[in-house]
């Protein structure tokens, strides 16, 4: 560890230093971002009077990298005859979004894009929201359903645009695709790896998948009544293995359903390709910090993963009496495209005003 991994936790303006144990986690599908961290009660340089309180806003540096903004959330004071520490607990400000109620005036939305809805949903909060990728067109109508959070409501209208919604640095929200962007350097066996665990599954994943989308008129017409079965196959699965998902009606179900059958297709894929390793440093070689959503290539021939690129799914930064590590989650960007969904049990063409 060097002098620019030095963590401190700032709280009501005082920089507090000297911490025993670290844990800082962030990623693509981890909202909020959390931490905890152990320390000494009488560190140097602060007067012993200096107490964290529940419900403090804080923000959490690494060096000059700011990681966590957010909240105080647990306080924990202990002593023996050797030792007195503190265990100070956190997450990032959207953990408001996660926890509380989405709150919208009459509960109907009319004619607003993802991120204005978002947007909305969390300016009740204090957190702003922002959309690296493109919002789409206006939503018509939708309804919040009472006892939804924020962020349900959030992720679903996400799935809706194909966007991803994540915490940034400074605690206010993300909506984003699989991302683009490469660290430095990637990971390589005997080099700077010093473990890694790779998962290869087949569980669930199936040879054939078979979306389902039931036509309004079924009871009213013989046969089939215009029912839709979108097919996709896996060629990679070699015996006979058939999943079958029921795709919603309304406008746009059609396209919908073949989504569907491709994303089950494409995601299961993804996840079943795992790598968890660790390395004894929370920075690449150019000396940025390692993070969610971005792509690293992986040589780990012990784990027969050569010439892949894929995507840090979440990172956690610890250190403790057995020194500094950065502990990543890593898989291939297909597993990480939100699920299609069809936010309109109703017509296209139905005017929004129209629906009660």
């Amino acid at each position: 560890m060097t002098a620019s991994d030095d963590l401190t936790l700032v709280v009501g303006g005082s920089r507090l230093s000297g911490w025993t144990r670290v844990r800082v986690s962030r990623g693509v599908e981890r909202c909020p971002s959390d931490f905890q961290i152990e320390m000494t009660e009488r560190y140097p340089g602060q007067p012993f009077d200096l107490t964290v309180q529940p419900g403090d806003e804080c923000t959490v540096w690494i060096g000059n990298d700011q990681v966590i903004t957010g909240y105080v959330d647990r306080v924990s004071p202990a002593y023996d005859p050797i030792t007195h520490s503190i265990t100070v607990s956190g997450r990032g400000k959207c953990q408001d979004l996660v926890d509380c109620a989405a709150e919208w005036p009459g509960g109907q939305i009319l004619g607003s894009s993802v991120l204005d809805i978002a947007s909305k949903l969390a300016s009740y909060y204090g957190i702003t929201v922002s959309c690296a990728g493109e919002p789409g067109a206006s939503i018509p109508q939708f309804n919040l359903m009472l006892g939804e959070t924020a962020y349900d409501v959030i992720e679903r209208i996400c799935r809706y645009r194909a966007l991803l919604p994540y915490e940034d640095t400074d605690g206010n929200l993300i909506l984003g695709s699989i991302g683009t962007s490469q660290a430095t350097n990637g990971f390589t066996e005997g080099v700077n790896v010093e473990k890694a665990r790779a998962i290869f599954s087949i569980d669930q994943r199936y040879s054939e998948y078979l979306a389902f989308l039931q036509s309004v008129d079924v009871f009213t017409d013989v046969g089939n009544g215009g029912n839709l079965f979108a097919t996709v196959k896996d060629p990679t699965v070699l015996r006979h293995r058939r999943r079958v998902i029921i795709a919603e009606a309304g406008g746009g179900g059609q396209d919908v359903a073949i989504q569907r059958a491709n994303w089950e297709c494409a995601r299961r894929y993804g996840r079943s390709f795992t790598v968890a390793l660790t390395t004894d440093s929370w920075r690449d070689s150019s000396g940025t910090l390692y993070t969610p959503n971005t792509l690293v290539p992986l040589a780990l021939p012990t784990l027969k993963v050569t010439g892949k690129t894929w995507v840090i799914s979440d990172v956690t930064y610890t250190r403790d009496e057995n020194g500094t590590r950065a502990t990543m989650m890593i898989m291939p960007p297909t597993a990480f495209y939100p699920e299609p969904i069809l936010l309109q049990p109703f017509p296209a063409d139905v005017p929004a005003g129209a629906v009660q």
